[in-house]
C-alpha cells in the first residue's frame, strides 16, 4: 500500500467540516492536521477545496455473484462501487444458490477476496428450515441475518407465525427485514391483471405494492422486536405512515433502526411515466408526499442510514411486460453525487448526508476502524468536487455490468474525483486503479 497525502481538503466528519490535510500509510490514516509537511509520501494529491469524507458503507447490495454473471459480478459492481464513493459494501443473501448455509457464505467471501475493488461483509440468508445455522452463528462472521418478510425468489420467503416468533427469539446478530405483505400483493396485482391482462402499465407497481403492504408487514417486524428484544434493522423504507413506527435519535442508542435507500429520496410515482420498469423495484417508489416524509425523517434521525439496494438487470429484462419485468436497479456509480443534489437544494446538511451513508453504518454494524476520519482509522476516503457547470450522467462511462442507469438523463452537481479503499487508490482522475483490492470487514461481536 503507498503512503497518500492529501492537501488542502475541506473535511466532512462528525457534525464539523474544516480544513484539513490527511497523511495516510499501510492502509490507515497516520495524521490528520491543518497542515501536512510531505514527508515520505509517494502519492500527493491536491484536494483544491474538494470535500473529503469517509467513504459510502452501503448496508445493502446485490451484486448477482453467484447465480447471475450475466447481471453482474463482485468484480463489475465494486469497480462501479467505488467510481461513485463507495468504499465498503454489505451483500445480500438472494444469489444462487442463496446464503442460506455456511459453506455458501464461504465461496462468497473467497470470490470476493479474489475480484473485489470495494471492502465487503456478507448478510446472511434465512429460510423456513435453517433457523438452527441462523441461531448458531457467529456475529463477527456476518455482516447482519436477512428476512424477507414479503415476497422473495425460492425458499427465502419467510411468513410463518412460528418460524418468525422463533428467529426473533434466536437470532445473535442484527435482524434486516424486507417488509412487504405478500397476500396483500398478490390480491393487488390479480386485481390489475384482470384490468390490463400482461401489460400493467409501470405506474401501477406502487398501488400493487401499496402502502398498506409494507405497513402490514412492518410493524408486525417491529412489533415482533418489541416482544423479543431483537437488534432490528428495517430496510428500505418508502411510505410517510411508516415513519410513526421508529424513535428519533441517534443509532447508537436504538435496538430497532431503519434505512431508506437513494432512489425513494431521488425519484416518485411522477417519475414512472418516463422511466417505466427501469425504476420498477420492491418495494416501490411510491408518491412524492412519501418521498417528502423520507427525507424530513433523515432530519430528525427517525431514518438512521441511507443504502442503495443496487440490484441490476439487464436492459433487455426491464423491457419486458410487467409481470415479467424484474425489479431492482443499478446504483452505486451515481447514488452518492446524486444524495449531493439534497445538500445543493438546502434538504439535508451535508454533515447528516456524511452521517447517513458512513458514520452511523459503521455504527449500527458494528464495523470496526471504519466510517469515520480518525487517526488510526482505515483510510477509506472519497473527495467529491462541485462542478461549476452540472454534467450529464450520460457523459460517462456506465460501470456496472449492466450498462445502463436510471440516472441517464440527469444532470448533477458534483462527482467523486478521488476514492480511497484501505488505504489504496481505487479511483482517480476519472480511471480506475485495477491493482486496488478490498478488504473484508470486520465486525463485532456484540451490536446491542
Amino acid at each position: 500500500m503507498s503512503s497518500v497525502l492529501i492537501r488542502n481538503a475541506r473535511a466532512v466528519n462528525e457534525g464539523a467540516v474544516f480544513d484539513a490535510d490527511v497523511f495516510v500509510a499501510h492502509g490507515r490514516i497516520e495524521k490528520i492536521a491543518s497542515s501536512i509537511s510531505n514527508g515520505s509520501a509517494e502519492v500527493e494529491i491536491d484536494a483544491e477545496g474538494r470535500w473529503l469524507i469517509p467513504g459510502m458503507i452501503d448496508d445493502q447490495v446485490h451484486f448477482r455473484e453467484p447465480g447471475a454473471s450475466h447481471k453482474a459480478t463482485i468484480a463489475s459492481e465494486s469497480r462501479a462501487a467505488v467510481a461513485g464513493g463507495i468504499t465498503s459494501f454489505m451483500d445480500m443473501p438472494n444469489t444462487n444458490p442463496p446464503t442460506l448455509t455456511l459453506t455458501a457464505l464461504e465461496d462468497k467471501k473467497r470470490r470476493a477476496a479474489a475480484s473485489s475493488m470495494a471492502n465487503y461483509g456478507f448478510h446472511f440468508g434465512v429460510s423456513n428450515d435453517n433457523l438452527d445455522t441462523v441461531a448458531a452463528l457467529d456475529p463477527r462472521q456476518v455482516a447482519g441475518v436477512k428476512v424477507f418478510m414479503g415476497a422473495s425468489t425460492g425458499n427465502m420467503l419467510v411468513d410463518d407465525p412460528k418460524v418468525l416468533e422463533r428467529l426473533f427469539a434466536q437470532v445473535p446478530t442484527v435482524l434486516l427485514a424486507h417488509c412487504e405483505h405478500t397476500p396483500s400483493i398478490l390480491a393487488n396485482e390479480a386485481r390489475y391483471r384482470e384490468r390490463f391482462g400482461d401489460h400493467v402499465p409501470s405506474a401501477m407497481h406502487p398501488l400493487i405494492r401499496d402502502a398498506q403492504a409494507c405497513w402490514r408487514s412492518s410493524s408486525l417486524a417491529v412489533e415482533l422486536a418489541n416482544t423479543h428484544g431483537t437488534r432490528l434493522h428495517v430496510l428500505h423504507l418508502t411510505t410517510a405512515r411508516e415513519l410513526a413506527l421508529f424513535e428519533p435519535g441517534p443509532v447508537r442508542n436504538k435496538l430497532i433502526t431503519a434505512e431508506v435507500c437513494a432512489h425513494h429520496l431521488l425519484f416518485d410515482d411522477s417519475d414512472y411515466a418516463a422511466l417505466g420498469h427501469l425504476i420498477k423495484c420492491n418495494p416501490a417508489i411510491k408518491a412524492r408526499e412519501d418521498r417528502d416524509a423520507l427525507r424530513r425523517a433523515l432530519l430528525d434521525d427517525r431514518i438512521d442510514v441511507i443504502g442503495t439496494d443496487h440490484a441490476p438487470h439487464t436492459w433487455a429484462e426491464k423491457q419486458r411486460p410487467y409481470a415479467s419485468a424484474p425489479s431492482g436497479l443499478p446504483l452505486v456509480q451515481h447514488a452518492l453525487p446524486a444524495l449531493f443534489e439534497l445538500v445543493e437544494e438546502g434538504l439535508l446538511p451535508l454533515t447528516q448526508l456524511v452521517r447517513k451513508t458512513s458514520h452511523a453504518v459503521a455504527d449500527l454494524f458494528g464495523i470496526q476502524h471504519r466510517g469515520y476520519l480518525r487517526e488510526g482509522y482505515w483510510a477509506d476516503l472519497a473527495l467529491v468536487e462541485r462542478l461549476a457547470v452540472p454534467r450529464p450522467v450520460r457523459l460517462d462511462p456506465v460501470l456496472a455490468h449492466c450498462q445502463w442507469t436510471p440516472f441517464e438523463h440527469h444532470s448533477l452537481r458534483h462527482r467523486v474525483t478521488t476514492t480511497l479503499v484501505s488505504g489504496q487508490l481505487a479511483w482517480h482522475e476519472q480511471r480506475l486503479h485495477g491493482s486496488c483490492q478490498g478488504l473484508p470487514l470486520a465486525f463485532a461481536a456484540s451490536r446491542r
